[in-house]
């Protein structure tokens, strides 16, 4: 499970027990300051305040957001201070979009630009103590092209959702102290560096760079300690040096590291071991940090990826941070079940297109082993000087943020299906450089320049029918970032012309709503399965990922974005199952055998009947009878896959029951059943919180399923019922249009805890159908 950080409670990061027997210090403490915010929007200033927790959105937008809101928005909080005598006062922003203008007691301490990455404000000097004090953030979302993205939203592809969107954090330490690595603004240095550039199966060597502050008006003699520690709190490594640092100055010491049988990182197995740093005055500890770090050994030829020293072709997706209703306003446990969904669909990669995601989905894939390649913001624009001034600063501050992720790759310092200069891509490629100085830091552009390490391309940016299968370049490996989606869209049929030719273009189309019935369903997952299977032909080809993992909303369009192979509210498509089938079988937690009808089993569907599978035969029956037992089909869009699908032709639709048993080795390891849905008569409910449960700590986000289901608990795919949704308590609260019309047979809502909460009672009715309710 993903360690979250507490949000609504105070914590401490450690106590140490000195080994003189001294009584253990607090050190360094950080407190969750999300709660009991007063918010308005600056259009309505007659309006009361509204009392609110963060995260939070500017405003609850529909479904689909036609005029998505932008403007200025206002939060304040007041909070007592005690006396801060020799003492230090932070307060650290994850994320506002986009600009954000903090102000202490009315006086201007910070003035943020950019909404995707974290900002720090000292406040040490401009609080009174022993007094209340207030802290104001004019958060301004507007159209503004000197702060990346830069483009205009309603010519955007994705939406720009305002608010302090992110956690926030206030954390007291002492006069001396480690630094936060993208406030100390250091070229490879502030904060916690963290780098082993020697990796093997017997020895790992490398060093922890530590920056240290003193802010007190006189020079002071410190210990520095530096410890690692495994999983099972062994400690690694441990050492203590003696440093003295001049009033009012920083320093940087590296300490040299070394692990013996080093536990090294994998998708396969996320071993991470924990950095602790402290700060000693005499026997007295002042401060303290800790860092989780992996040790993998990441390296990129011209042809291939490797990690720890074997080939890996990187199997990805895509991902957008956003929820319907709440935009960028996840919690911690909602990100990381985002993470967890892409994992569990087989992935073993994903690109976070296009711009930072949260700090909470970066340590969610550093725990469940997901590769990344982290992104800068921009998507079809480059701005004038101010805007390429910003833009290098995101390289910096993305560099600095997650330098330290074992999960991250690929660098995406590059300003996605953009127009950049020579200048540009020379310039932000040699900031990067100077940030990481390391052989195993790569660079990834869109444009074909050799000032990037990694050339990303998209199926799009190529012609068919062979997009990229014949690149050649010396010293040029390449990941297809985007495919399976436009190809299919714009030019609307790939490499099947003939076969697609009886196919409206809206039908050949991979933009398939989880509402479009199983003749678009299969659709998309054909598609999918393609250019999964073209890709693999490219010999320089180091990986792919696909466009996209969940559906989103778009600036500049008034309908959902629907190529995610799931939808907006994270239920899967057909071809979920189509990826998860690729995925081979006895990788840990999540390489589990499975088998996949791909069928609804009506009178619409198609007798013709493809199964989705990693076993190496199929035997499908039909109401107990063998239909047959196969292995899979290879043609000319499967040959290449890990797994093909299996398909059986049955002739004719008779209802009933589809078995499909999966065989490995003879012997039968999965089944999957579907059944003839009959009448819909009742209502099942269930929360998405299959793999981290619901916050007891701090405001959360889940949604909620209303599955129609006939008297057999059968889902009935055509049921379009309106589900009215209840809440029972002030704990929690529902979002989103409520009663809500199902789509495919399920009916969606999104709970918002607001409180900590013992448990929560939620309701469900519709005509016509027998009413449930579920306590979480």
């Amino acid at each position: 499970m993903l360690n979250l950080r507490i949000f609504g409670i105070v914590i401490t990061m450690l106590t140490l027990v000195l080994s003189c027997g001294k009584s253990p210090k607090t050190l360094r403490e950080v407190s969750s300051f999300g709660d009991n915010w007063q918010f308005k929007l600056d259009n309505a200033p007659n309006s009361p305040w509204d009392t609110v927790s963060l995260p939070h959105t500017a405003k609850i937008e529909p479904l689909v957001v036609n005029d998505q809101w932008q403007g200025t928005a206002t939060y304040k909080k007041d909070y007592e201070v005690k006396s801060l005598k020799g003492k230090k006062r932070f307060f650290y922003f994850e994320g506002v979009m986009q600009e954000a203008k903090v102000y202490i007691n009315d006086s201007l301490v910070a003035d943020h630009k950019g909404g995707y990455l974290p900002f720090t404000v000292d406040a040490t000097n401009y609080l009174m103590q022993n007094a209340k004090n207030t802290i104001t953030v004019k958060v301004i979302n507007v159209d503004d092209a000197t702060i990346p993205p830069g483009k205009a939203l309603s010519v955007l592809d994705f939406n720009l959702f305002g608010g302090i969107y992110r956690n926030v954090y206030s954390i007291e330490t002492n006069e001396i102290y480690i630094t936060d690595a993208v406030a100390a603004n250091k070229v490879n240095g502030g904060g916690l560096l963290v780098k082993f550039d020697t990796i093997n199966k017997e020895l790992a060597s490398g060093f922890v760079k530590t920056h240290l502050r003193n802010d007190s008006d006189k020079e002071r003699a410190i210990k520095l300690q530096v410890s690692l520690k495994d999983a099972e709190k062994n400690e690694v490594h441990t050492s203590i040096t003696d440093l003295k640092i001049a009033a009012n100055s920083d320093i940087s010491h590296v300490e040299e590291i070394q692990v013996a049988n080093p536990k090294l990182w994998s998708p396969n197995a996320p071993n991470l071991y924990k950095v602790e740093v402290s700060i000693l005055e005499g026997e007295t500890p002042i401060d303290f940090k800790i860092e989780s770090i992996g040790i993998r050994n990441i390296k990129l030829t011209d042809t291939a990826f490797y990690l720890n020293g074997e080939k890996l072709f990187l199997n990805g997706t895509n991902r957008h941070q956003e929820y319907p209703y709440v935009g960028y306003a996840l919690s911690d446990e909602a990100q990381y079940r985002d993470a967890y969904k892409i994992k569990e669909a087989g992935f073993n990669f994903v690109r976070l297109s296009h711009y930072p995601h949260a700090e909470a989905f970066m340590k969610a894939c550093d725990e469940l082993g997901l590769l990344v390649m982290n992104c800068i913001p921009g998507w079809q624009f480059i701005g004038g000087e101010e805007f390429v001034k910003n833009s290098v600063q995101d390289v910096k501050d993305l560099a600095r943020r997650d330098r330290n992720h074992p999960s991250v790759i690929f660098w995406e310092n590059s300003l996605n299906e953009s127009g950049m200069t020579n200048e540009y891509m020379q310039l932000v490629n040699e900031v990067l450089e100077a940030e990481l100085p390391y052989e195993d830091t790569y660079s990834a552009g869109w444009i074909n320049d050799s000032s990037y390490d990694l050339f990303i391309p998209a199926r799009q940016h190529a012609k068919p029918p062979f997009y990229w299968n014949n690149f050649e370049e010396k010293g040029r490996p390449i990941v297809i970032a985007e495919y399976g989606d436009w190809e299919y869209y714009a030019q609307n049929a790939g490499f099947n012309q003939k076969e697609f030719s009886d196919l409206k273009e809206s039908e050949r189309s991979s933009r398939q709503a989880r509402n479009s019935g199983e003749k678009g369903l299969l659709q998309q997952a054909l598609n999918y399965q393609e250019a999964f299977n073209s890709n693999l032909k490219g010999a320089q080809s180091i990986g792919h990922a696909n466009w996209l993992m969940f559906d989103y909303n778009r600036g500049y369009s008034d309908d959902l974005e629907t190529s995610g192979i799931s939808d907006i509210f994270r239920i899967p498509k057909f071809s979920y199952y189509f990826y998860k089938s690729q995925k081979d079988i006895g990788m840990k937690e999540f390489g589990e055998p499975m088998v996949f009808i791909a069928s609804y089993w009506t009178e619409e569907s198609t007798p013709k009947i493809k199964v989705f599978s990693n076993a190496e035969e199929v035997a499908l029956y039909l109401n107990d009878s063998l239909i047959a037992r196969k292995k899979p089909t290879i043609n000319s869009i499967s040959e290449k896959l890990p797994h093909p699908p299996f398909e059986f032709d049955l002739s004719e639709f008779k209802s009933g029951q589809l078995k499909a048993i999966g065989y490995v080795g003879g012997k039968e390891v999965t089944t999957h059943k579907i059944i003839t849905p009959e009448e819909a008569v009742k209502l099942e409910l269930s929360a998405d919180v299959k793999n981290i449960a619901i916050s007891e700590n701090h405001p959360d986000v889940v949604f909620v399923y209303a599955k129609i289901t006939d008297k057999n608990g059968t889902l009935v795919p055509g049921a379009t019922n309106r589900v009215l949704f209840k809440v029972k308590g002030n704990s929690a609260e529902l979002i989103g249009e409520n009663p809500v019309k199902a789509e495919a047979g399920i009916a969606t809502i999104l709970l918002r805890t607001t409180s900590k909460t013992g448990s929560i009672e939620i309701n469900a009715e519709s005509e016509n159908l027998e009413s449930t309710h579920l306590k979480i």
